[in-house]
This record gives structure tokens, sequence and C-alpha cells, in this order.
């Protein structure tokens, strides 16, 4: 008997084919160099496993609210452009490509940065404008024999990970 679980939407299932280490050059935007690489190594779909170095400017975008029908725009966000160095601690995200072959990053990512002679963390969603500094270094694993793709989720009116539906709410998880 088929049940579905309280918690899962959805399960993907692949194989760490390889892992793809990429030093960025100083001054060019983040996400657009994170694409080129994956892009460059022909991965379609990976995990973005670590990224730490230094930023001349970051641009941040987080949730101010979230909307009741879950259906996310940038009225609900807020953009926050730091243009000042900048200690990239953390990255973390995923790359999967679309069934039109469209390629999609979804990644966040954690700074810190001095204020008043104090050390502040600052984090939330890479978006482009992003810029790279001193020793950028972002790793990359590759998922292959995946049934993981990218998708318009139309609850929240945005790409997110598609699964297929062999492993959508139907799968049986008593297995």
């Amino acid at each position: 008997m088929e049940e579905t679980s309280p918690y899962l939407e959805g399960i993907g299932h692949g194989k760490i084919g390889r892992i793809v280490v990429g030093k960025f050059k100083i001054g060019v935007d983040l996400l657009e160099g994170i694409e080129e690489l994956a892009k460059a190594e022909s991965i379609r779909t990976g995990v973005i496993l670590s990224g730490i170095g230094a930023l001349e400017k970051g641009v941040f975008r987080n949730a101010k609210v979230i909307p009741p029908s879950y259906k996310m725009e940038d009225k609900y966000r807020l953009f926050v452009d730091v243009e000042k160095p900048l200690e990239l601690v953390s990255l973390s995200g995923w790359i999967a490509t679309s069934s039109d072959g469209n390629f999609n990053i979804h990644a966040h990512f954690l700074t810190t940065t001095v204020v008043d002679d104090k050390i502040v963390s600052l984090g939330g969603h890479l978006t482009k404008g992003t810029i790279t500094s001193i020793k950028v270094v972002v790793v990359i694993g590759e998922i292959v024999d995946t049934n993981i793709n990218a998708a318009l989720d139309p609850t929240i009116n945005q790409v997110n990970l598609d699964f297929g539906d062999q492993y959508h709410s139907s799968r049986n998880f008593n297995k």
C-alpha cells in the first residue's frame, strides 16, 4: 500500500559523479562565474558544496514577508547592496537543468564584514551583482544518473527542483 509522507514533497536520487573546483578571477560576477564553471564542465545537475574567499561587493536578497499565497515576488523581498570588503565564509546551493535546457542555480551565501570595528555577518540569496575579490574558490559536486531537474513550481511561481512523477508524494515511504 502506497503512503504519502507528511513531510516530503518529493525525493531526488543520483550519484556523486565528480568534484569540480573553480578558482575565480578578481572582479567577476560570482553567480555568472558559477554558471560558466558548471557549463564549461558539462554539469547539468549538482550541488554547490562550498565557496570561500573575498568579495568586493555583495548583493543580498532576503524575504521581508512570506506572502499568504506563497507566490514570492520582488515586492516581498529586500535587496541590499554592500560595496565593501566581504569575507565569503559559506556558499551552498543546487544546480539543475530544466527540460527545455535552461540552466538554473539556487544558492545562498554568508559573509562577514567590519562595521564600527566589529565583525558582522550578512547572508541571503546569491544574486547577480555579487563581485569576487581575492581567492574565491567554489566546489561543486556533480550529480549523475539522476531524476533531479528544474521546473516551474506553480505553488510558489518559481523554478524549483523537480523529481518526476515517480518520486512525488505518491512514493512509498515504508520501503
